[in-house]
């Protein structure tokens, strides 16, 4: 039996096993190491299994997992990321659709913290959902904005889909970091502007907010102002060149485990959820890379992404068509799976062929980390769809579903922005201190 034969047989075992939910890390792992010992041997499959978990493991760059993941963590169980969304009410609240908008800046601050697409939807929607009800928002609009504001978490920095895909591709995490805030900013202002756009149409379904006094504005911003000041310490460390990206992931855990402890809100079982929750979602991270490691060399040996490689250049168009076709078979792909799986299994395919056609992997990182975002709240997987449905139970999914529409558009207009002017993605990595 060819490789190449191997090789498909294997990836088509992997998309069922995707499909039908088994563990992302699990199913990897099993066609990796079942592909590779059908090509070698079984003892070139243990040798490899063991090498690459340890190389991997071993790895120092990968302690911003653990890190920013504590850092976001113990903002949620302190209450910080309240304070964000007290914040942004204060400023926009009495606007027509005002807390719809504070809720997705409240998921952009709380992103900017905990780095996770899932965190911020669970987290913003349990602070912001009784406060739009009670307003009598439409609740198509309450919950696809929770829905498509935990997006944010992958984009806006520290991510940790920037993290893998750093680690899939050999690419500066530091670099991927800064590359996605611009973006994040941008798509920030699209959602905005959805909502805004949104409640001009239908006015009922974002009434305005209550109206805050000066004072309480001042108030709520200064509770605010310390969380906001340790994003801005570690992203703008970064692009100072005065952390790395590690070193910057300890100063904002550091800082935010301070900060809760002065504050009084860290009591030791806070911090031990936090501590607990952050080993659980490391190893899980852990997993699923090493799993990927493992997976990596099988699909080298079945030669399929040369196989790639040559059709894509066989169709003779020029890379911003190849751009285009790669990122529409993970807007595909991404109403079947989950983000991670979909980075894992693509990318030691794709990015050959993108470094072939000199397109800067950097650029093609964020645009792929924002077509991930564009599958969380696709049907019918949607995992932030599921997660915002956990938190409002009384609403129909079908109805979420209708309410996150807008928002999914306005992405793909981000995307197509991101597309045709790239140095919103690169001025920042392009100009950062070394």
């Amino acid at each position: 039996m060819s490789g190449e034969l191997v090789g498909l047989i294997g990836l088509a075992v992997l998309f069922v096993l995707l499909v039908i939910r088994v563990p992302v890390a699990l199913a990897m792992f099993s066609v990796g190491f079942a592909g590779i010992w059908a090509l070698k041997d079984l003892k070139a499959a243990m040798s490899l299994m063991a090498s690459e978990s340890f190389t991997l493991a071993s790895s120092a760059e990968l302690v911003v997992v653990p890190l920013f993941i504590l850092m976001g963590n113990v903002a949620s169980v302190t209450g910080m990321s309240g304070r964000l969304y007290d914040a942004a009410y204060a400023i926009v609240g009495r606007f027509r659709g005002g807390l719809a908008s504070a809720t997705v800046l409240g998921c952009a601050g709380f992103a900017a913290l905990s780095g996770s697409s899932v965190a911020s939807a669970l987290t913003m929607g349990k602070v912001s959902m009784a406060e739009m009800d009670r307003f009598n928002y439409d609740n198509r609009l309450s919950t696809g904005v929770v829905a498509a504001g935990g997006t944010l978490g992958i984009l806006i920095p520290p991510s940790t889909g920037f993290v893998i895909y750093a680690i899939l591709t050999q690419q500066s995490i530091g670099r991927l970091f800064l590359a996605g805030v611009l973006p994040g900013i941008l798509l920030l202002s699209m959602f905005i502007a959805t909502i805004t756009i949104l409640c001009w149409l239908r006015p009922g379904f974002g009434p305005a907010g209550p109206r805050t006094t000066m004072g309480e504005k001042t108030k709520r911003m200064v509770g605010a102002l310390p969380v906001l000041s340790v994003v801005i310490l570690t992203i703008g460390g970064i692009y100072a060149g005065i952390f790395s990206p590690v070193e910057a992931s300890a100063v904002g855990a550091g800082l935010i485990i301070l900060i809760g402890a002065a504050t009084g809100k860290l009591t030791p079982k806070a911090f031990w959820a936090a501590a607990k929750d952050s080993v659980v979602t490391t190893a899980a991270v852990m997993l699923i890379l090493i799993s990927a490691h493992n997976l990596n060399p099988f699909l080298a040996l079945t030669h399929i992404p040369d196989l790639v490689s040559v059709f894509l250049e066989g169709l003779q168009v020029g890379p911003i068509t190849v751009l285009a076709l790669i990122l529409l078979t993970y807007l595909i792909l991404g109403c079947f799976l989950e983000g991670f799986a979909m980075l894992v299994l693509t990318m030691p395919i794709y990015f050959p062929v993108i470094s072939q056609l000199g397109i800067d992997p950097i650029w093609f990182g964020v645009l792929v980390v924002l077509t991930l975002e564009m599958g969380l709240i696709s049907p019918p997987v949607g995992v932030n769809v599921f997660i915002v449905k956990s938190v409002a139970r009384d609403v129909p999914l079908a109805r979420i579903f209708a309410g996150v529409t807008p928002f999914w558009f306005a992405m793909l207009a981000t995307l197509i922005v991101l597309i045709a002017f790239p140095q919103i993605t690169l001025i920042l990595p392009d100009t950062m201190m070394n």
